[in-house]
């Protein structure tokens, strides 16, 4: 998600997706840890997002 799109999301948007992709990151990882993941791209794109989405609530002055 684009970070114009997740400044259209409200507060309570924005937690449950950055819940998401904490949940997506540490599945990745998981999968990482034991040899399943094929593609390890996703590794970034993940890191990306979350950080993504931190920057615009902190942008917006909360915590999350």
């Amino acid at each position: 998600m684009k970070a114009d799109e997740l400044r259209d999301l409200s507060e309570g948007e924005l937690r449950e997706h950055l819940v998401t992709a904490r949940r997506e990151l540490f599945g990745l990882r998981f999968q990482h840890a034991t040899g399943e993941l094929d593609n390890t791209a996703g590794l970034k794109h993940a890191k990306k997002e979350i950080a993504r989405t931190l920057t615009v609530a902190h942008e917006r002055g909360f915590d999350v």
